[in-house]
């Protein structure tokens, strides 16, 4: 009985976050993710090496990602994405991370989630209504820290490199078998519009100025990891 009402109190728990938004919820969103980005890339030498960030045509940050387990396992996210376009990045779009895992474990924690995706297809892959990593598209760990610089690994054929961190650990990670969707219903709500994802992620819609800080910080480490490369 007590194992039931464990499992079930998982699976409201991660059922309750897909509730529609308000628009204050998906600000705080982009805010927690302009700060994770922030901590992580303080973190000097065990942060995402530079030479990553030069490649980086999108980003996706998911603040506090939940993950509950009572022999079945299953995790929940919502984050935001920028991809680079011609003139800059551009405006954030919302997205739905989900996952699940079976085996004997018990527990939860929350974890940031970063994905880096490093050539066209990984930002194909994020124009897509949905797509399952491990899937319909490569992934890898993404190295960490100057060590990593000189990493070849992510080289071969993966499209997006993941990271994580919890409990302040930050690391590469294996979300194979994560499936990541378009949230359209948050970002309609925070636009105030309907706009397709590839429109947005292209750059044909302006940055809203509450979410400028957040491309700003994501801009202002490419552009240094471009400067230190010179």
């Amino acid at each position: 009985m007590k194992r039931a009402i464990a499992l079930l109190t998982i699976c409201v728990s991660v059922a309750s976050v897909a509730y529609a938004s308000s628009r204050e919820d998906l600000q705080a969103r982009i805010d927690n993710a302009k700060t994770v980005l922030d901590e992580i890339m303080g973190a000097q030498d065990h942060t995402i090496p530079s030479n990553i960030l030069r490649q980086a045509t999108c980003v996706a940050v998911v603040p506090g990602m939940l993950k509950g387990a009572f022999v079945v396992g299953a995790s929940y996210g919502q984050g935001v994405v920028t991809c680079r376009t011609g003139h800059g990045w551009s405006a954030p779009v919302f997205i739905r991370m989900a996952g699940g895992s079976f085996g004997f474990q018990a527990g939860g924690q929350a974890t940031d989630l970063i994905l880096v995706a490093v050539n066209n297809r990984g930002m194909q892959d994020l124009l897509k209504n949905k797509f399952k990593i491990g899937g319909d598209a490569s992934a890898a760990a993404g190295p960490v820290g100057r060590s990593g610089e000189a990493s070849t690994d992510w080289k071969m054929g993966a499209e997006l490199l993941a990271y994580s961190r919890a409990k302040g650990l930050f690391a590469g990670i294996d979300l194979g078998g994560t499936s990541v969707s378009q949230n359209s219903e948050d970002t309609q709500i925070y636009y105030g519009a309907p706009h397709p994802f590839d429109e947005i992620l292209r750059g044909s819609v302006p940055v809203p100025a509450d979410a400028v800080p957040f491309v700003r910080t994501v801009a202002a480490y490419f552009v240094a990891a471009k400067n230190a490369h010179k």
